[in-house]
């Protein structure tokens, strides 16, 4: 008889990120570290569906609780997350479908209007996905020529142009490196029609994963000046490109590529197996030429959202505006770091 689901609050569960690194399938975002950064960020309530046998996980599906003005109360899975697996232990009785459809009479009697969730297989043929994004996994459990030579010819041609401008790259867990990263940010949220997230975001994702040796910012310079950034996230053998920032006005000297380079050799002399290049939409066409330039696995990365009040999954995301973007161009950025401080914890 298959074990029963319960619900589990990973921040109180003591030995929680010990169970999960036992599993199969786990990622730093199944990881207490990200349920306390977007808990005390933004103030969502873990709810993770889980069920234990002998004192193990063999299934767990990983949502929070978001309660809004703007939006009512409903959940995802995972918030701010590029996908989270559904952790299903082989010759489980469970699967990602069974425990969807438990959160689904959770959240009925929990009085959530929608449930949305962020995998990469596919619930089943019979559910529509309401969007589709392309997902990228590195093995970087190979030594750094290895890695070198399975990388497009591109690609490691704009890792020597860096190299030849002097661009350096310097990696750190330290709070001003991730100021530093947060101004890059700006620029390029600006750049991409978005307001950035609330800097207490980052304050929290120092506190409990940059701090707690879970994670680190690479940071690109040139004369001493910072040009391009990104933020990666380890946890077991796991490893994520979580964020990416640059000042546009250096983009000729190929920073970006040199501080991937850099974590990706980092990556493999930690004891990091996969490093995970996030979520990519299909039409972002540069950046999908990117992630592919490092010798990737690509996958697809299905979203689902389930209307619980009319009990139907929504098969399509409603179409963005494109006006927005040019309006946010123009806009300071001190404005659009208020902006995010209002409008992120509705967003999830």
């Amino acid at each position: 008889m298959s074990p029963k689901t319960e619900i589990i609050n990973p921040l109180d569960y003591l030995g929680w990120d010990d169970l999960v690194l036992a599993t199969e399938g786990y990622s730093f975002f199944h990881s207490s570290n990200w349920a306390r950064v977007l808990h005390e960020t933004y103030g969502y309530r873990p709810v993770y569906l889980t069920a234990m046998d002998a004192g193990k996980i063999v299934a767990s599906l990983p949502c929070m609780e978001i309660k809004s003005l703007l939006t009512g109360a409903r959940a995802v899975s995972l918030p701010f997350t590029d996908y989270c697996e559904a952790i299903v232990a082989p010759g489980s009785e469970h699967t990602a479908q069974s425990l969807f459809d438990e959160l689904m009479g959770y959240g009925k009697q929990a009085g959530w209007r929608s449930i949305e969730i962020r995998c990469g297989n596919r619930l089943s043929e019979e559910v529509p996905p309401f969007a589709v994004h392309y997902g990228h996994v590195v093995d970087v459990a190979r030594d750094a020529e290895e890695l070198l030579s399975g990388l497009r010819e591109s690609t490691r041609r704009n890792i020597k142009k860096a190299i030849n401008e002097g661009v350096r790259v310097e990696l750190s867990d330290s709070m001003e490196s991730l100021r530093t990263f947060y101004r890059l940010n700006c620029l390029t949220r600006r750049e991409h029609g978005l307001p950035p997230q609330p800097f207490r975001f980052f304050e929290k994702l120092h506190e409990h994963v940059l701090s707690q040796g879970r994670g680190f910012v690479a940071l690109s310079s040139i004369r001493n000046e910072s040009i391009a950034g990104a933020v990666f996230l380890h946890f077991g053998g796991t490893a994520i490109y979580k964020y990416g920032a640059s000042d546009k006005s250096y983009q000729h000297l190929r920073a970006n590529n040199l501080v991937m380079w850099e974590a990706i050799r980092w990556c493999s002399e930690n004891g990091v197996r996969n490093l995970c290049l996030g979520r990519t939409e299909p039409e972002h066409d540069g950046l999908l030429q990117f992630k592919r330039g490092w010798g990737a696995r690509e996958r697809r990365v299905h979203y689902y959202k389930y209307d619980v009040r009319s009990a139907w999954f929504v098969s399509e995301r409603p179409k963005a505006l494109g006006g927005h973007k040019k309006i946010i161009h123009r806009v300071p950025i001190p404005l659009l770091r208020l902006a995010g401080t209002v409008l992120y914890r509705h967003i999830g």
